[in-house]
C-alpha cells in the first residue's frame, strides 16, 4: 500500500510556470524536427528522391514520432500511475532532450549513406516516446493540485507550453535562415537548434526538481498493478472516443505549422523567413488566448468549448487553404490565425477535460493514451496526406481543406458522445428561518 503523507502544497503560479516551462522545452524538441523536415531534411537525408518525394520521406520520419507517442504514454503512464506524476516529468524530459541533441549529430546521406535516414528514424521514435509521457505527467501534476473551480485555467498553462516551444524552435530557425546562406544553413545551420535542446533540457530539470507530488496520487490506496490492462478492459470506448475527438486538433495544428511551411516555400515560392514569421505570429496569439479560453471552460463547461472549436474548424478549413494559396503574407497569416483560434477553443480545456474523464488510479495512462492516439490519427498523417493532395491539386489545394473539414466532423461526432465533467459549484446552505 502506498504510504499517504502530508505535503506542503506549492503555489499554483509556481507549479503552473514549472509545468509550462517543461512542456515548452519538450515541444521545442518535437517542433524543431518538424520545421527542419519541412525546410531541409529531404535533400540531406533522401537525396535520391525527387523534391516532393524527399519532402514526403522527411514527413514520414516526422510521423514516426507520433506513432511512438502512444507507446510513450503507456510506458510513462505506468510509471505515473504506479509511482507518481513527478518521476514522469524527469524521465520524459531526459529522453526527449537526449534524442533531440543526437539528431543534430547524425551525419547526412552523403557521408554514411542509407544509415543516415535509419538513425534519423530511430531518434525520432525515441523523441516521440519521451513526449508521449510528458503531457500526462505535466498536466496531471497541475490539474490534481488545482482548485476544482479553476482547474481548466491552471491546467491550461502546460497547454501554453507548446506555443512557447514552437515559437522558440521556429525563432531559432528564422534567425539562422536570415543570417546564413542557403549552403551554410544546409551544411550546419539546421543542426544548431537540435544542439541547443541539451541546454534547455538541463534548465527544465532544474525547474522541476523541487515540485511536490500530486496530492490526489498520494490519496490512492489501491494502485493499479497494470494500468494499461485496466484501461483496455474498462475504458476502451472512452479511449477511442477521446482519440477521435482530438484528431482534428492535431490535424489542424500540424497542417498550419508544418505542411504549410513546405507548401508555401515549395509551391508558392514564399521565402522561409516570411512564412516562418506568419506562422510564429499566429502561434503567439494562440498561446496568449489559451488561458482566456480555459476560463470560459471553467464557466461554461469543457464539452461546449470542444463542440464550438470543432464547428469553427469545420467552417474555416476551406477559407484557410484559399487564403494560404494567395501567397500574400497578411492573408496567409489570417488564414493560419483563424485555424489556430478554432484549435485552441477546444484544446485549452483538454488538459482539464481528459483527466476528469478517468478515475485517478489509471488516469495517467488513460488520459495520455487517448491524447496521443489522437496525435497518431491527426498529426502523423496530416503533413503526408496534405502534401500528396496539394501536389495533385490546382493552385488552391481544396483537397487539403476538404480533408481537414472531414477530420473536424469526425471529432465533432466524438465530442458529442462524451459527457460533461466540469465540477459543479456547491450551493450555499440557506440559514434556517422560523
Amino acid at each position: 500500500m502506498h504510504e499517504v503523507r502530508a505535503v506542503r502544497a506549492p503555489s499554483m503560479p509556481r507549479l503552473a510556470a514549472a509545468s509550462l516551462a517543461g512542456t515548452a522545452i519538450e515541444f521545442y524538441d518535437f517542433f524543431v524536427y518538424g520545421t527542419a523536415a519541412a525546410l531541409v531534411l529531404g535533400p540531406l537525408f533522401f537525396p535520391t528522391f525527387s523534391p516532393v518525394a524527399g519532402t514526403l520521406a522527411a514527413f514520414g520520419t516526422f510521423g514516426v514520432g507520433f506513432v511512438a507517442r502512444p507507446l510513450g504514454s503507456v510506458l510513462f503512464g505506468h510509471l505515473g500511475d504506479r509511482h507518481g506524476r513527478r518521476p514522469v516529468l524527469v524521465g520524459s524530459l531526459l529522453l526527449t532532450g537526449a534524442s533531440t541533441v543526437a539528431v543534430g549529430c547524425v551525419p547526412t546521406y552523403e557521408s554514411i549513406g542509407a544509415t543516415a535516414p535509419v538513425l534519423l528514424l530511430v531518434l525520432r521514435f525515441l523523441q516521440g516516446l519521451g513526449l508521449g509521457g510528458e503531457w500526462g505527467g505535466a498536466v496531471l501534476l497541475t490539474a490534481e493540485h488545482a482548485p476544482p473551480a479553476r482547474r481548466a485555467l491552471w491546467s491550461s498553462f502546460p497547454q501554453v507550453g507548446p506555443a512557447f516551444g514552437f515559437v522558440l524552435a521556429n525563432g531559432v530557425m528564422l534567425v539562422l535562415s536570415a543570417a546564413l546562406t542557403d549552403a551554410q544553413f544546409a551544411q550546419w545551420g539546421w543542426r544548431v537548434p537540435f544542439w541547443a535542446a541539451g541546454v534547455l533540457a538541463l534548465a527544465g530539470l532544474w525547474l522541476r526538481s523541487s515540485l511536490a507530488e500530486s496530492p490526489r496520487f498520494l490519496e490512492i490506496d489501491d494502485h493499479a498493478r497494470v494500468p494499461l490492462f485496466e484501461v483496455v478492459r474498462h475504458d476502451w470506448r472512452l479511449v477511442l472516443l477521446t482519440a477521435g475527438a482530438l484528431t482534428v486538433g492535431y490535424a489542424v495544428f500540424y497542417a498550419v505549422t508544418t505542411w504549410s511551411l513546405a507548401y508555401a516555400t515549395g509551391h508558392l515560392g514564399v521565402s522561409r523567413t516570411v512564412m516562418l514569421t506568419c506562422v510564429m505570429a499566429a502561434v503567439v496569439v494562440k498561446g496568449a488566448l489559451t488561458p482566456l479560453m480555459a476560463l470560459l471552460g471553467d464557466r461554461w463547461g469543457r464539452r461546449p468549448m470542444c463542440l464550438a472549436g470543432c464547428t469553427m474548424c469545420a467552417l474555416w478549413m476551406l477559407p484557410m487553404v484559399a487564403l494560404l494559396a494567395t501567397g500574400e503574407p497578411l492573408l496567409m497569416f489570417l488564414g493560419i490565425l483563424g485555424a489556430l483560434i478554432a484549435f485552441i477553443t477546444m484544446f485549452a480545456v483538454i488538459a482539464a477535460y481528459l483527466p476528469e474523464l478517468y478515475e485517478a488510479r489509471v488516469r495517467c495512462t488513460g488520459a495520455a493514451v487517448g491524447y496521443n492516439l489522437g496525435g497518431v490519427f491527426g498529426g502523423a498523417l496530416t503533413p503526408i496526406v496534405a502534401t500528396t493532395l496539394a501536389e495533385h491539386g490546382g493552385r488552391v489545394p481544396w483537397g487539403v481543406g476538404a480533408y481537414l473539414t472531414g477530420m473536424a466532423l469526425l471529432s465533432l461526432g466524438c465530442f458529442a458522445l462524451l459527457p460533461e465533467t466540469r465540477p459543479m459549484p456547491v450551493p450555499a446552505v440557506e440559514p434556517a428561518t422560523g
